[in-house]
């Protein structure tokens, strides 16, 4: 009975990402079931602190690290920490660059890419094979990826030529990392559709019809819904599926 329901009883997992909203689904997800968890942010110090102290309220040990992720050097030095802080067996690239609410709302076309390029890919390939080497050498360890479920169908406007080519080359990676690091680590992709975060809080009436009217289930997806499928990609439960990227988006009508 243990087992089923901590899956994950005393691995180490680090979540990029994870101060807030699908981020911190997982991070929480996964120390639910089991898995102690390093919380990372940018620059959200108060948003990861609560995320850890729910980290410990589940009686898991956790650590914050505060980087930005769009600098090679910072990368570098988290991927560092996280492995001082405990050999790390999975390991969860959720951060991404956030061009569409805040102050970066604001930005050209060429400036969101240039972020989303840095962050989303750069960041996630560099410390995929970083990571991933260090698992191989261990003999063990899962990475999980964060797509986008229109990448390979494409939709029109700057957002979705902007993301269709970001989380569209981490999908691709994702594949090839697979191969480079297989047979001792598994690394799989799971790509979202219409996930209800901060930016679906506020979308205009057209986007929030949008999102249910593209979904079989005909509703928003909710950072559970993507930390729920995590956890299982994460488990021994699935451990033959290796390579894969995995739509949480309800059904595609």
């Amino acid at each position: 009975m243990e087992h089923n329901d901590h899956p994950l009883q005393g691995l180490a997992a680090a979540v990029t990402g994870s101060s807030s909203g699908v981020g911190r689904a997982i991070a929480r997800e996964l120390a639910r079931a089991g898995a102690n968890v390093l919380v990372h942010t940018r620059h959200n110090r108060e948003g990861a602190e609560v995320v850890a102290a729910e980290i410990r309220a589940a009686g898991r040990d956790t650590q914050v690290m505060i980087c930005d992720l769009s600098d090679l050097a910072a990368q570098d030095e988290l991927l560092a920490s996280a492995w001082h802080w405990r050999a790390i067996d999975i390991w969860v690239n959720n951060a991404g660059a956030d061009v569409l609410t805040g102050p970066a709302a604001a930005w050209s076309f060429e400036e969101k890419l240039a972020a989303l390029w840095n962050v989303d890919v750069v960041g996630t390939l560099r410390l995929s094979r970083a990571i991933g080497g260090r698992m191989r050498e261990r003999g063990r360890g899962t990475i999980i990826n964060m797509g986008w479920d229109q990448a390979e169908t494409g939709m029109a406007g700057d957002s979705g030529e902007m993301f269709a080519a970001t989380k569209g080359a981490v999908m691709a990676a994702t594949r090839s990392l697979a191969k480079s690091l297989a047979p001792n680590v598994r690394v799989n992709c799971v790509a979202p559709g219409w996930i209800r975060t901060k930016w679906g809080d506020h979308a205009a009436e057209e986007w929030q019809e949008l999102a249910k009217r593209e979904s079989l289930l005909s509703r928003w997806g909710t950072p559970e819904d993507v930390a729920q499928a995590v956890r299982f990609l994460a488990s021994p439960a699935a451990e033959f599926i290796n390579g894969q990227i995995i739509p949480i988006n309800g059904g595609r009508t």
